[in-house]
């Protein structure tokens, strides 16, 4: 068969129970018209306030191979008709984990899950064909919509395994049956739905539930959750990583400065080391993670730390780029896609490191903290006036947060990033670096597209935060 061909008619309703109007061929799967490609299968599913359904037939219009639906649409090419789509899509995935013959990395945590994925996916490219989950596409459609996307001749995938309530993750950790499951770390994000650090890291520690015989869970060795992680893997082989000199893959030591860090480390007793061209600590734990996740697979970790030399942060996770402001340029550090107290602080402290005439930073609020949210906010105070020289806060929560830090490095706060956005983009001038921050509902992707669209000369460079 065509290696190309990803999935074919008899394939579908094998998978899904459905059945076909004409057969056809899908190279790819698509779930929204906007980035969909020809040859695509476009799967019509229904979300809070938008129904696939009706862009199925400009789907089609626009080249795709076919529509998986469940009710009547405008019919102008091959359907794939299911009972429901989500249901046939999370078949699909099912479906496509029982025909991958290669190995399977699932990566959790409460922060840093995208980037060590990424860094995976950087990593197991050295070793072969690697396929991964796109962006931050882990939840109850996000990963059957990675498993569906495997290529035929991938030798690796790798999923994101993300969470906002309890009872998430396990499920889908049984869909995508990992050999290696990684916990990056346990913080206070999404504590409003949890109750406590402890309901969150044994959230966190199901992904164990999925393992395939003989799985590896990989755990942070300087969590003080680790006891607890260790203990809800117990019928697993358990790996761990950090700097605690217990760690099976341990930070021997790194040098930070602006632009990246010198990390070296031991891997299970063998050495090396390797230049990351993102700064931060946070950074260095989740190569160390990366590592140990290569490790597991048993493939040879030299090979993977030559590969994470050419890494880089996505955009809104780390992504650094020059703005163009009049004769001189600002430094955007771009963290916009997602915020909680741990994660504000490894940026914060990124930000410090900048050798800069200003440091600002823009900060947006962090949602799903519940009775925990006013005192998480006011308690980044000492970070950012450790780090910052001008703070421009929006949303109600980081009104707390502006109003504790010293009167002399407030900048403004506005009601949303909206508000917000053209008021810090008049702000900067040359010699600026600023970094904006904040949970994916807070909108501050806003920011980011102001300071950017007052640019004349963006360009990309090496990665941060």
């Amino acid at each position: 068969m065509n290696k190309d061909i990803l999935w074919t008619a008899d394939e579908l309703i094998e998978a899904t129970g459905g059945a076909v109007t004409q057969p056809f061929e899908a190279r790819g799967l698509s779930i929204d018209t906007r980035t969909l490609q020809a040859g695509d299968l476009f799967i019509a599913l229904v979300g809070e306030g938008r129904d696939g359904h009706a862009f199925a037939a400009d789907a089609l219009k626009q080249g795709a191979a076919g529509a998986m639906v469940h009710d009547d649409v405008a019919r102008s090419g091959p359907l794939l008709r299911v009972d429901d789509t989500l249901a046939g899509l999370t078949r699909l995935g099912g479906y496509a984990r029982y025909r991958f013959g290669g190995k399977l990395a699932a990566v959790t945590g409460s922060v840093g899950k995208t980037t060590t994925k990424e860094m995976l996916r950087t990593a197991l490219s050295a070793f072969g064909r690697t396929h991964a989950a796109v962006a931050s596409y882990n939840n109850h459609w996000g990963v059957p919509l990675t498993l569906a996307r495997t290529p035929r001749d991938a030798e690796f995938c790798v999923a994101e395994i993300g969470m906002n309530h309890a009872g998430e993750i396990a499920p889908l950790s049984r869909l995508a049956r990992p050999h290696v499951a990684i916990v990056t770390a346990v913080a206070a994000a999404h504590i409003g739905y949890l109750g406590s650090i402890e309901a969150i890291a044994d959230e966190k520690a199901s992904i164990v539930q999925g393992l395939e015989p003989n799985g590896i869970a990989i755990l942070p060795a300087d969590s003080p959750q680790l006891p607890r992680l260790r203990a809800a893997a117990s019928g697993a082989i358990v790996m761990t990583f950090g700097a605690d000199a217990s760690a099976d893959v341990r930070l021997v030591h790194d040098e930070q400065d602006a632009d990246g860090s010198l990390i070296h480390v031991d891997i299970f007793g063998h050495t090396a080391s390797l230049r990351l061209n993102a700064p931060g600590r946070h950074m260095v734990m989740n190569v160390l993670a990366a590592l140990a996740g290569v490790a597991a697979l048993g493939l040879d970790p030299s090979r993977a730390v030559a590969a994470l030399e050419d890494f880089v942060p996505l955009a809104g996770r780390g992504s650094r780029r020059q703005i163009g402001v009049g004769s001189g340029s600002v430094l955007l550090l771009d963290e916009s896609y997602n915020g909680n107290g741990a994660s504000m602080r490894a940026a914060l402290e990124v930000l410090r490191l900048q050798p800069v005439k200003r440091r600002i930073a823009v900060l947006g609020d962090m949602l799903e903290l519940g009775e925990a949210g006013v005192a998480e906010h006011a308690g980044l105070a000492d970070a950012v006036a450790a780090s910052v020289d001008c703070l421009f806060t929006c949303g109600p929560l980081m009104r707390n947060l502006f109003d504790a830090v010293p009167e002399a490095i407030r900048g403004f706060h506005a009601a949303n990033a909206a508000a917000l956005a053209p008021i810090v983009a008049k702000a900067l001038r040359g010699g600026d670096a600023v970094l904006v921050k904040g949970s994916l509902g807070s909108g501050m992707k806003r920011v980011i597209d102001a300071i950017r669209a007052a640019d004349n000369s963006t360009h990309t460079i090496a990665g941060a935060g």
